[in-house]
């Protein structure tokens, strides 16, 4: 099992204490000149997905890393089929399939061929679904749309690990056995990083995915996470049990000692009934640090079976709180150099605040209404998240304008209309050192395109102008439109909006005008400079 690394590297899951050395798909097979004298290249692969594309993809893939053999099914019961004339080293399942789908044929894998490695791709693998795969014995999951090189990499450990297994040939079974357990093992902390990895959510879901998570992959009944403060005061934050309140109010409270020694100790602890009583029958209890600092305990009680926890189910835990507490840490930090960035952005628009007044308000109801028009056309968080920055920060470049062109009361010359259209390539620059904010310096770069291609400064048009630039100059239309400046006074929003309505499909995406015609219909466009949006981290 591998776990991901940055710059799409790939290290072998080990642990803390050993090092990680990362290396990359195309350098490993760079490796091996004579592709033809690898034993794992002469394996037998079947590929079973019902969807043709990905069947050839694969496929392809396949053959151009050396890859001989390798057949095809659309579904479990051909595959089934093909695997009692002649069995296959390796088998990539697809899990939803018409007639049979990926779980059933690796149930009768497991009965007619356990040697057999698999690997399952699925849309969105649920815990459940996965964790119950890896108990059946499946090799690692892929989530589809997946990187072909992870595959690939996956294809490979699975066969090297089977050849290595039949050149072994153990005289006793415990050999085989030991490396099926190492390859279990590996696969559920290869998904503990994965899903840790992946997660894009706040912190609340990210302390329902640590509960979640680790009942599944130790068929636990009751999990508690618990916060700890400076006053060592124990808050639960989480309660997973069928009577909370008796968790809460009886059980927790009985547990405190424990608690108190895992954190004294700053490690995990596993406890049996034998040791204490009030123990039924067996718990496990890890702490989740941030730079050696406790912040919370997280406590998985009442295996399912009723058995003893195992050592191995310790070691999962470990895993997964560390592999937690890295996220929230790196959160944390991320968050917090993102807060210090914006507000040294925040510091130089309020320098062109000082000079022109209208500034500070006209961004406050520009980001108001885009995030409006942003959220009603069902963007993302992040793209939401996006709209908020780059709404406040749109005007930056005009540091740049001198006041006599900025705050000038008449209509201005070509030349002086030409230094104002420079001020969002200066924003974009001012950004561009700050990798944060890729997408919203080119939110800012793109702000005055038009639709029709005869906007500035790099006269896209149509759908080549980044979405949330053709939000952004809806919303700064509207409410220059409706507000007065020195040189003119402001049209009533009624004349606003009928000339962005005439403007649609011309200066601005239909898309969006559309959006913003229903939202005025509904009220629901009406901003206020008064409405502070807040901003966090993406």
């Amino acid at each position: 099992m591998v776990a991901r690394c940055p710059d799409s590297c790939w290290a072998l899951f080990v642990p803390p204490d050993v090092e990680i050395i990362p290396f990359k798909v195309e350098t490993l097979m760079m490796q091996y000149a004579d592709m033809e004298e690898l034993p794992r290249l002469s394996k037998r692969i079947l590929v079973v997905d019902d969807y043709l594309p990905i069947r050839e993809l694969i496929c392809e893939a396949l053959g151009q890393s050396g890859y001989r053999d390798v057949s095809v099914a659309e579904n479990g019961r051909e595959a089934l089929d093909m695997f009692m004339h002649a069995p296959f080293d390796l088998v990539i399942s697809d899990v939803m399939m018409p007639v049979m789908g990926g779980m059933e044929l690796l149930d009768r894998l497991r009965e007619i061929s356990p040697e057999t490695s698999v690997i399952m791709i699925t849309v969105e693998p649920a815990i459940e679904l996965t964790v119950s795969a890896m108990k059946k014995g499946a090799v690692d999951f892929l989530k589809k749309p997946f990187n072909i090189d992870e595959l690939l990499f996956k294809v490979h450990i699975c066969l090297n690990e089977k050849t290595l297994r039949e050149g072994a040939q153990p005289t006793t079974g415990i050999a085989e056995l030991q490396l099926t357990d190492k390859t279990r093992e590996l696969s559920v902390q290869g998904h503990i990083y994965d899903s840790f990895e992946s997660i894009e959510d706040d912190h609340e879901d990210i302390f329902r995915k640590i509960v979640d998570l680790s009942l599944k992959v130790v068929d636990g009944e009751e999990c508690a996470l618990l916060l700890y403060d400076e006053e060592e005061i124990f808050h639960p934050k989480i309660i997973i049990s069928l009577d909370e309140k008796n968790y809460e109010t009886k059980t927790i409270p009985a547990l405190g000692q424990i608690f108190r020694e895992v954190v004294a100790k700053k490690g995990a602890m596993m406890v049996h009934s034998s040791e204490h009583p009030e123990i039924a029958p067996s718990l496990i209890c890890a702490p989740l640090m941030i730079r050696k600092n406790i912040f919370g305990i997280l406590c998985i009680r009442k295996k399912l079976n009723r058995e003893l926890f195992t050592f191995k189910d310790l070691q999962y835990i470990v895993s997964l709180t560390k592999r937690a507490s890295l996220n929230l840490e790196n959160r944390i930090l991320y968050e917090s150099v993102y807060n210090n960035v914006l507000d040294t952005l925040r510091s130089l628009v309020a320098s062109v605040q000082l000079r022109d007044h209208y500034t500070e308000e006209h961004c406050l109801r520009v980001t108001g209404l885009a995030l409006r028009i942003t959220e009603q056309m069902n963007c993302s968080k992040k793209e939401i998240e996006s709209i908020k920055i780059a709404g406040m920060m749109h005007d930056v470049g005009k540091i740049a304008i001198p006041d006599s062109v900025l705050l000038k009361p008449g209509r201005l010359t070509v030349e002086e209309f030409t230094i104002i259209m420079s001020h969002p390539d200066v924003g974009e620059r001012i950004l561009r050192p700050i990798l944060l904010f890729d997408q919203e310096r080119e939110i800012i770069l793109h702000h005055h395109e038009r639709w029709d291609g005869k906007g500035y400064p790099a006269k896209l048009a149509g759908e080549d102008i980044p979405l949330l630039s053709r939000i952004l100059a809806v919303a700064d239309a509207f409410d220059a439109m409706t507000n007065n400046r020195p040189y003119r006074s402001a049209m009533s929003v009624a004349d606003a909006v009928a000339e962005i309505e005439r403007n649609s499909n011309v200066q601005f995406d239909p898309n969006v005008v559309e959006v913003f015609l229903k939202m005025c219909r509904s009220g629901e466009a009406e901003i206020h400079p008064e409405d502070d949006m807040p901003m966090k981290a993406i």
